[in-house]
């Protein structure tokens, strides 16, 4: 029986961009185009009505902005289903960690290769999680240097040691198999772990995991994987 297609809603105030979007999405095998949004009001609006598997989501659009209507959308329990990939066209673009920390599950530039903003749709769609190199540097670099930002290490305290190992090498980028292979064990053993953390630290996804790690402490800028 063959695996439901994933479905995604393109929210982006320029019309050509959509179009490219939806061609690319509509090209690949297994996903298709669910509907359009130039605003953030209505991506919201058809986010509800629709209930896509993942938004590609401007996070600079009018009337409401991608951030807005990404907590709009994360924050509604009928829509937790529905997973956010952020599109922008700067790395230092401000809105990164405030759309990360409003959900989304993933951040791409808008120049991504097709292949990489395929895949992006494909890894966030299973609520894992993925963030372009360049923008996942900037973030670290961000929350090592706010010394003012909270460190809620008493988030972590219900963690068991191999969660908080796991957590760490989540934050430093590795996948699942990549942590098997560090941990030595099996790859069944850190999906679970993985879904404890998920739990246990009330996050959507593994873009989440590593904002709690670097703003806990618990991971570090030039730490070794």
């Amino acid at each position: 029986m063959a695996e439901a297609a994933i479905r995604v809603l393109i929210a982006d105030d320029q019309a050509l961009l959509r179009g490219s979007f939806r061609v690319l999405v509509d090209a690949t095998p297994g996903m298709r185009t669910v509907g359009e949004a130039g605003d953030g009001v209505r991506a919201v609006e058809l986010a509800r009505e629709l209930r896509p598997d993942v938004v590609l989501m401007d996070l600079r659009m009018p009337v409401m902005d991608g951030i807005a209507a990404t907590r709009e959308i994360c924050s509604d329990p009928a829509l937790t289903g529905v997973r956010i990939l952020a599109l922008t066209m700067f790395d230092m673009d401000e809105y990164v960690y405030p759309a990360l920390r409003a959900g989304a599950g993933g951040f791409l530039l808008k120049d991504a290769s097709p292949a990489e903003l395929v895949a992006g749709i494909r890894v966030v769609a299973l609520g894992e999680g993925v963030l372009a190199p360049t923008v996942t540097r900037r973030l670290i670099g961000n929350l090592s240097r706010d010394r003012d930002t909270p460190r809620p290490v008493s988030r972590l305290v219900g963690l068991t040691r191999r969660e908080h190992e796991v957590l760490v090498l989540i934050a430093n980028g590795l996948s699942n198999a990549e942590i098997a292979r560090s941990l030595v064990i099996s790859l069944p053993t850190v999906k679970t772990h993985v879904s404890s953390l998920l739990a246990k630290l009330n996050a959507r996804d593994r873009a989440q995991l590593v904002i709690i790690a670097y703003e806990s402490g618990a991971a570090e800028p030039g730490m070794p994987a």
